[in-house]
């Protein structure tokens, strides 16, 4: 009987020439006769594994056995390499020469490595089935059912005699040292098909191929599956893929791997594909011709019972995966065909359940692909290492880029190197532009103008802000645009925000400064200070400027602006503008087809008698001159924005009934404003108000408690009374009364009408006591009284809810702490810290009135993430006190501890998630050059 094997092998990470850091695992499949099991081989065994980390298939132990014999060769067709333990009595068994037959197949299809080891038997004994080997084919062709295949085991044995093989002779003395070179072998053997391997130095293939496996599942032979590998282009689609079909093609009865299935149908036609196809699967007869239905049908009932391997590489119209793999139907069980595409949408028409959204490489992974490229292992100089992060960081993860850069700059100087990473900043490399270009040249019409409109004004906007702003504007279509242009890995949509690569963004900003390359004037989108200075100062805008976006990280820039600078462009739809000044004479004309009016420090008391925006969505003119608003923008429909923070001469807001779909007023910091429209109370989808400073309003109107969606409302550092303010803010999530004077009986007792309410801050106040109906708020979460030196009790309050009361001196044991509430009116102090804690808490903190325009209208009160390490660090005194202050668990059982563990949340999650998106891990900047002449392979 036959014992047979499967060793899947990983080189040891003790052996320092091994490939430490390559997991994969390489298979070994070994062949031998049971008589051998107690002695030999079991040696052998023994000494692969002190060499090599192997797992066994039949789970480390070696059975004399009879394994289906299906199982037997699917073993022998997986491995890549093959050890036959030749012993006396090998030919004897059937099996063994069954194995040894498919083990020459795969040896001479696919080259699979061998070594022949000769136990005890002579190489000419085998090569010419002499001695025990003639006698056992003598007893085989006695057999009737042997008869045909005597002579392809004979053959079989023939040419393993050939083969360069290891003979041990009958001196067993020798056995531990060829034993031992055996191994050694082995080892070298695996080592240099490894390293030789393409696939060896492509770095970040690892996490590619982990994340892969889940959806491939090769263990398993169920039904055939479809795979897609989708991502915008340069990520390394087409490379993940031919490494998968370079790992696995030999577990398949028929394999194809078709590149460029795009291009190549385009110039060629579908039926070359076909035929492609089916003769890389030795499938096609030469002399056969078809059109493309009769070859659908060629495909489909030649490979119907086939388990096939195939790879349709760019694919970009449903037509083409139709044609060449229909369904799962067309093939056998196992079968897997992968399919990249830049179209993710493609793939989910097509029944595709198994998408693998391709990232790019971490900042690490990053830095090794482009210093492999540049330096081809010369050392790296310490002064090159801001340059390397430079080009790390232009290139955001992107393969292509940093394999291009890299090569480029090989034999360069540093000189060269500075000159080339100040140019990328300008004008993006040329060739990477073509490639990326092809993509935007792809598009419809209105999913270019979105795409760029995205790439100059709205990457990291919110998506609904975006939506609502270029909603039926201009012929778009937002919405399915913005779905297109994700579905095609142009954007990536992350907590509701516009992503796009740094790449992509380039191209698309060099495609607009390409529509006229010397006058910005005429081109459609300006974002460029110096281009739009240019454009403002010399009236050289025309009706081709769309949008205008200016936002100055430095000092006010001190610019005068003609007068007649909007007169010409007549298709203006968005503007911002801060820090211009604005001639005395004021402004002859401003576009009607503007929906987005953002102008910071507008110093004119008047705009326009001809403006008359009825598209306007967004009106935000922080610190303007204005003292009431303009007649023109008390008729707005379409506006759901309207802010005016800073705007201190500002007296009275304006009549809100021209201006029924607002969801946002801010007048944050109007110190003139002393009265508010009663007319906002008839703004049903206001969720948003924001009253901070604005000291001198003392009357409200009552009709406040008639908004039924307002979500936050901010009234920080205003004087007005409370009572019978909030009877009806049943949807209040977020609610801001610091620094308001409150004394004891200012705050009503009716608060818990505030049902939905999760974040209350009553910060600097100068109460002593809360009314009870603070603890039947079923929903709060934080409550922050910091400052409040007067405060000496606190209600009991819900479990879930996180007390601050930083400063609060009055308070019982006061000790600037972190003070959770139980249900009970214990409380157990948490943590000792001091200033530290406000940036874990950033929702007991007024919301910021510029995110809050930006941001969609949930009001996120509590983060359910884990207290930070370094939060930890910092405060070393962190402590439990005394049992005096109450038992440490909540009503729910928690501890106070686990309570602040769940509230806290710091560090930025989006930053995290962009991360996750496009790949990107650690900065650059913090990466070492340890030894960049011997990069790991990943």
């Amino acid at each position: 009987m036959a014992s047979t094997s499967n060793i899947q092998t990983t080189p040891s990470s003790s052996d320092p020439s091994s490939c430490s850091e390559h997991r994969w695992k390489y298979e070994v499949f070994l062949s031998f006769r049971g008589d051998t099991r107690n002695t030999f081989t079991s040696h052998l065994f023994n000494a692969l594994r002190e060499k090599f980390i192997y797992t066994f298939k039949d789970d480390e132990r070696l059975e004399i056995g009879t394994p289906i014999k299906k199982e037997l060769l699917e073993a022998i067709e997986k491995s890549q390499m093959a050890v036959i333990i030749i012993s006396k009595e090998y030919a004897s068994s059937t099996w063994c020469l069954e194995e040894l037959a498919k083990i020459v197949e795969c040896m001479n299809d696919r080259e699979m490595n061998v070594v022949p080891i000769f136990y005890h038997v002579e190489p000419s004994d085998v090569r010419h089935q002499k001695g025990a080997f003639g006698d056992a084919f003598a007893q085989h062709e006695k057999n009737p059912e042997n008869k045909e295949k005597v002579q392809t085991w004979k053959n079989a044995l023939k040419e393993m005699a050939n083969h360069t093989g290891r003979h041990l002779k009958t001196n067993e003395d020798d056995e531990p040292m060829f034993i031992k070179s055996i191994v050694e072998r082995i080892s070298r053997k695996v080592k240099e098909l490894i390293r030789g391997d393409p696939e060896y130095n492509l770095v970040g293939m690892d996490s590619h191929l982990m994340e892969m496996d889940n959806h491939l599942n090769i263990e398993t032979d169920d039904h055939p599956r479809f795979v897609g590998i989708c991502g915008m282009s340069g990520m390394g689609k087409t490379t993940l893929a031919r490494v998968i079909f370079r790992k696995f093609k030999r577990r398949f009865q028929a394999v194809s791997f078709i590149e460029n299935v795009s291009s190549r149908s385009k110039e060629n036609g579908l039926v070359a594909l076909q035929e492609n196809l089916l003769s890389d699967m030795k499938l096609k007869d030469d002399e056969e011709k078809w059109d493309v239905l009769k070859g659908i049908n060629v495909t489909r009932n030649r490979l119907r019972d086939a388990k096939v391997l195939i790879v349709l590489d760019d694919v970009d119209e449903r037509e083409q995966l139709e044609t060449l793999a229909g369904n799962c139907n067309w093939f056998g069980r196992g079968s897997r065909i992968i399919v990249t595409t830049k179209d993710r949408q493609l793939l989910k028409s097509h029944g595709v359940e198994n998408i693998y959204p391709i990232k790019g490489l971490q900042e690490r992974e990053a830095l090794q692909l482009f210093c492999q490229e540049a330096f081809h292992n010369n050392s790296v100089q310490f002064r090159d290492q801001n340059l390397c992060n430079g080009y790390v960081s232009y290139a955001e993860g992107h393969p292509l880029t940093l394999k291009r850069l890299g090569f480029y700059l090989r034999t360069k100087g540093g000189k060269v190197w500075s000159s080339l990473l100040a140019r990328l900043q300008e004008y993006p490399d040329q060739h990477i532009q073509e490639q990326l270009e092809k993509d935007y040249d792809a598009l419809a019409e209105t999913e270019k103008k979105m795409f760029l409109d995205i790439a100059c004004f709205f990457h990291e906007e919110d998506q609904d802000r975006v939506l609502d702003l270029l909603e039926a504007s201009s012929g778009y279509r937002p919405t399915i645009d913005i779905v297109t242009l994700e579905d095609k890995s142009l954007i990536t949509i992350l907590e509701k925000k516009l992503w796009m690569h740094s790449l992509l963004q380039r191209t698309g900003r060099e495609i607009v400064r390409c529509e006229d390359r010397e006058e910005p004037g005429k081109r459609s989108r300006l974002w460029r200070r110096d281009d739009i200075f240019e454009v403002l100062r010399e009236n050289s805008g025309t009706k081709k400027v769309q949008g205008i976006m200016l936002s100055l990280s430095s000092p006010r820039q001190k610019e005068d602006l003609n007068p007649e600078a909007f007169s010409n462009m007549k298709k203006l739809r968005l503007i911002k503008i801060c820090g211009v000044n604005l001639p005395p004479r004021g402004l002859d004309s401003l576009s009607n087809w503007l929906r987005l009016m953002e102008w910071h420090q507008y110093s004119l008391g008047c705009i326009p008698e001809s403006f008359q925006p009825s598209n306007l969505v967004e009106l935000i003119m922080h610190r303007s001159s204005f003292v009431e608003l303009p007649m023109a923008f008390l008729k707005l429909k379409k506006l759901k924005v309207m802010d005016f923070s800073g705007s201190e001469k500002l007296m009275m807001t304006p009549d809100f009934s021209g201006c029924p779909s607002l969801q946002k007023l801010i007048f944050e910091g109007c110190t003139k404003l002393s009265e508010v429209h009663p007319s906002i109370g008839a703004l049903d989808r206001l969720i948003l108000l924001n009253l901070k400073e604005c000291k001198k309003l003392l009357v409200f109107p009552s009709a406040i408690c008639c908004l039924p969606a307002l979500k936050t409302l901010i009234l920080s550092g205003t004087t007005l009374s409370l009572q019978n303010f909030f009877s009806g803010l049943t949807s209040l999530v977020a609610l801001d009364l610091s620094d308001c004077n409150l004394l004891d009986g200012a705050l009503p007792d009716d608060l818990n009408s505030l049902s939905s309410l999760e974040s209350l801050n009553l910060s600097r106040n100068n109460f002593t006591c809360l009314p009870g109906s603070i603890s039947q708020l079923p929903k709060l979460k934080s409550l922050c009284l910091d400052n409040c030196s007067g405060l000496q009790l606190l209600p009991n309050l819900p479990s879930t809810t996180l007390v601050m009361t930083r400063e609060c001196t009055s308070l019982p044991n006061f000790s600037n702490q972190v003070v959770g509430s139980t249900s009970g009116g214990g409380e157990s102090t948490v943590i000792n810290c001091h200033s530290e804690v406000s940036s874990l808490y950033p929702h007991c903190q007024p919301p910021g009135m510029e995110e809050q325009i930006h941001q969609n209208d949930k009001y996120h009160g509590m983060p359910q993430t884990g207290i930070p390490s370094q939060y930890d660090q910092e405060c070393p005194s962190r402590n439990i006190v005394s049992n005096e202050l109450g038992g440490l668990t909540s009503a729910g059982g928690s501890t106070s501890d686990d309570m602040l563990r769940e509230a806290s949340g710091v560090g930025s999650a989006r930053k995290r998630k962009m991360g996750e998106a496009f790949g990107q891990g650690e900065m650059a900047k913090e990466v070492r050059f340890d030894k960049p002449d011997q990069p790991n392979a990943d």
